[in-house]
């Protein structure tokens, strides 16, 4: 498969998983959503769209997003992810979406000693993860994927 089409499948699985939770999932009734991994934005923007009623705090490495992507005062967290989001641990959210896979296996096994525990710290119990990695974490319960995310291309979990 050519990086386009891989990138294009990730972009499609993403969107069906995120729309997925917005309408057959129960979410929490409070709680913040929390974007693990801004990128240009174009998650975060979508996330705007699907909970307009919920802040959306986003964190990256360096702020890269597009203009119209840019999350408001006190909703962006710039640094080193591993680090700045423990600060949030206890928040309570409802979602959580992480998309900081690299395709680099030795890099994305670094990803994974902290990600899954500052997930599954930030939810609130029955809160929603949704992650490009598998996130092995005893409180986050697997569950199954729309019929149109690939196998092990994205995850859903719901903490217990």
């Amino acid at each position: 498969m050519s990086r386009l089409d891989s990138f294009i499948r990730r972009l499609s699985a993403q969107r069906d998983i995120l729309n997925h939770v917005q309408g057959d999932m129960e979410l929490p009734a409070d709680g913040p959503v929390m974007e693990i991994g801004l990128g240009n934005g174009r998650t975060f923007n979508h996330l705007r769209e699907l909970f307009p009623d919920r802040r959306i705090v986003a964190f990256d490495r360096a702020m890269g997003a597009h203009a119209s992507s840019v999350p408001e005062d006190g909703n962006l967290v710039i640094g080193e992810i591993d680090q700045t989001a423990k600060d949030w641990v206890g928040i309570g959210a409802a979602l959580v979406h992480a998309d900081i896979g690299t395709g680099y296996d030795e890099k994305d096994a670094v990803t994974l000693t902290w990600l899954p525990q500052i997930v599954a710290g930030m939810l609130a119990s029955g809160g929603i993860a949704v992650s490009g990695l598998p996130l092995q974490e005893p409180s986050l319960n697997p569950l199954p994927v729309p019929p149109s995310v690939p196998r092990d291309r994205y995850f859903l979990y719901r903490k217990i």
